[in-house]
């Protein structure tokens, strides 16, 4: 089943391997993004005509990460500001 995968890619942090795979199958296409820890795997198959809207998610997750951080960051200077005076 292996031989209908059209594009790879490979992540890895930590202790945590993620896959995510463009596949073809006779319904069309999907993506399946498998994360594997240890011997343990759990996978969600995103059927293709998704993939935009499941980008434009994860984009606007990624900004409230980056704007989490960036508070986070100025939390931490004033604390530090604080001990400094």
């Amino acid at each position: 089943m292996d031989n209908d995968i059209i594009a790879s890619k490979k992540l890895e942090t930590g202790r945590k391997t993620f896959y995510l795979d463009l596949k073809s199958n006779a319904r069309g296409r999907v993506v399946r993004i498998t994360e594997k820890v240890g011997s343990n795997r759990d996978i969600i198959m995103l059927p293709s005509e998704l993939i935009n809207e499941f980008i434009d998610a994860l984009q606007d997750i990624r900004e409230a990460n980056n704007e989490a951080n960036n508070e986070a960051s100025q939390e931490a200077n004033i604390d530090t500001n604080d001990v400094e005076n």
